[in-house]
């Protein structure tokens, strides 16, 4: 099994590092958020509103597990997708797990105009952000096969430097 996990703090760059990934290497790319609105038939936003943070999990938790089952897939995770150890778990059995990273100032550079991030609701600031990427850390580093930075490079860039330290 050789899938690509992309994790890493909202904003870090997942979905465009992904889509440069794939125009590298042909693999199809499955954006975990949007399959998990799929399934639910409801926005994020309105799955934790509507049902909880709890119940999200468990959605993200089979469709995980669902993953692991396939073969060469870019998979851009979403950020909470490693708080569970069963999810850590079937990713690394099925592929390699990159981190990326990014400043806490670069992350609301690149979020801030959005309104679809249910755990930023009411603290869209870079303070708040930078307590929930600490709070987040431990499990992304212990998670992790490789890092990449990915602050002032291009998507391009970060997806052949992925692949070098893949392969190395």
């Amino acid at each position: 099994m050789n899938n690509i996990f992309l994790i890493g703090f909202m904003g870090t760059g997942k979905s465009t590092v992904a889509q440069a990934l794939q125009e590298v290497t042909g693999r199809e790319i499955i954006e975990m958020d949007q399959e998990l609105e799929k399934l639910a038939n409801m926005t994020i936003n309105d799955i934790f509103a509507k049902h909880g943070e709890d119940y999200f999990r468990d959605l993200e938790s089979k469709l995980v597990l669902e993953i692991s089952k396939q073969d060469e897939k870019i998979v851009s995770c979403g950020g909470g997708a490693v708080l569970r150890e069963e999810n850590r778990k079937y990713m690394k059995e099925s592929g390699k797990i990159v981190l990326l990273t990014a400043t806490p100032k670069t992350v609301y550079e690149r979020i801030k105009d959005f309104n679809d991030r249910p755990l930023l609701a009411g603290n869209m600031n870079e303070e708040y952000i930078a307590s929930l990427m600490e709070k987040r850390r431990d499990l992304y580093e212990a998670a992790k096969d490789v890092t990449v930075a990915t602050d002032g490079k291009t998507a391009r860039a970060i997806g052949e430097e992925i692949l070098d330290k893949i392969r190395a």
